[in-house]
């Protein structure tokens, strides 16, 4: 491709699994506003296949549909990631791409990111240097890998910029823009279902929630696909439920474990109000109206310290430190008993408020646009000619 055909390339902007639309919406918007706009491409690869909640997704984010959709779907990690990469390959033999932007740590985030820095195309990383320091997480090793091999690297707290130096990656390449969930979530929070409204919607009471609730949400592997962890923790989940309503978003994942496990009727506990999997504005609604919310997920975390809502996360660790250490979230792991002590704190004394990050304010998008506009006329204007 020619010098200048490269700048006409687009900026290719991958999406996979639910958690980069939330990302990847106000990036694609604000490429767009950018003086010049910078032209993207969205590629979906399929990785998340529920294609009802996909459309639901776009349509709640005002996220335009994909010019590309790889259609890869479930798979065990190997066969995703190769498959994502066989697939998205041709992508840029047909449209050429100026840089490749990825968000994230789900196994497209690495796989195109692996094409793009094999191919001599920059690589972007959005939400770069996050860690957990647990190497058994699928996630934590496509974090790692995928910063390795990119160009630049937007991150949403400072901690992370400690995490890349010692993983030998030049500070000149990271950059502190701040969190695009965060963006999302500012952007849709008047748009966000009631949960009353939500409830009433789906066949349910409204008046099961009317003196305060709490919101569940399970799906790592690690917690839901062995029955000696999942059990013990539904349990808590029940006790707690006997003194505050829990409303369950069930993943799929979970509820088919459940029921190859035999446990699905612990779910038939007057305290749970169990729900299908929602959309992004309906869960944005019952989460800012949450007394507590009780999670596995890394994006909630971040989620419930923007709203100012107690999160209590039943992990070991977490690769977003900052909502901790100055969010709402309290790390409980996956003893029941630990569980349950923190969830009767927060109802006895109404749990963490925190405070908002440093530059959670809506505007990270902006920031990244700007940065890499220049960025890449810098890059491009290196690039010897064809």
């Amino acid at each position: 491709m020619t010098h200048d055909g490269e700048r006409m390339a687009p900026v290719i902007c991958v999406v996979g699994a639910r958690p980069n639309y939330m990302k990847m919406a106000p990036i694609i918007r604000a490429l767009a506003a950018h003086r010049p706009p910078l032209r993207a491409l969205l590629v979906h690869t399929g990785q998340h296949y529920d294609s009802a909640m996909n459309d639901r997704l776009f349509d709640d984010l005002d996220l335009p549909r994909p010019g590309v959709n790889l259609e890869v779907g479930s798979a065990s990690h190997a066969v995703q990631t190769a498959e994502v990469m066989k697939r998205f390959e041709p992508v840029i033999d047909e449209h050429g791409a100026r840089a490749v932007l990825v968000v994230g740590d789900v196994n497209s985030t690495l796989a195109c990111a692996l094409v793009a820095a094999k191919r001599d195309i920059p690589v972007v990383h959005v939400e770069a240097g996050l860690r957990s320091g647990d190497r058994r997480m699928p996630e934590e090793i496509n974090r790692v890998l995928t910063d390795q091999i990119s160009d630049v690297l937007y991150t949403t707290e400072r901690s992370a910029h400690d995490n890349l130096a010692r993983e030998g990656i030049a500070d000149a390449r990271a950059v502190f823009v701040g969190n695009v969930m965060i963006d999302s979530l500012l952007a849709n929070r008047r748009k966000a279902v009631a949960p009353a409204e939500l409830l009433a919607t789906a066949g349910l009471s409204p008046a099961q929630i009317g003196d305060g609730y709490g919101v569940v949400t399970l799906h790592r592997p690690s917690n839901v696909d062995d029955p000696e962890t999942l059990g013990p923790i539904i349990d808590a989940l029940a006790e707690i439920g006997r003194r505050l309503p829990l409303v369950i978003a069930l993943h799929p994942r979970t509820r088919n474990n459940l029921e190859r496990f035999g446990m699905k009727q612990r779910l038939d506990e007057p305290g749970f109000v169990v729900l299908p999997p929602q959309g992004y504005l309906e869960m944005l609604g019952l989460m800012a109206g949450a007394t507590m919310v009780l999670t596995d997920s890394g994006g909630i975390q971040e989620e419930t310290t923007a709203l100012g809502v107690p999160c209590l996360t039943i992990r070991e660790n977490t690769e977003r430190p900052i909502t901790v250490e100055q969010g709402t979230n309290t790390l409980v792991g996956v003893d029941p008993a630990a569980l349950l002590a923190a969830a009767g704190a927060v109802l006895a004394g109404g749990g963490k408020r925190g405070r908002i990050p440093e530059l959670w304010d809506g505007r990270a998008a902006e920031r990244i646009a700007a940065h890499l506009a220049g960025w890449l006329d810098t890059h491009d204007k290196a690039r010897p000619h064809a």
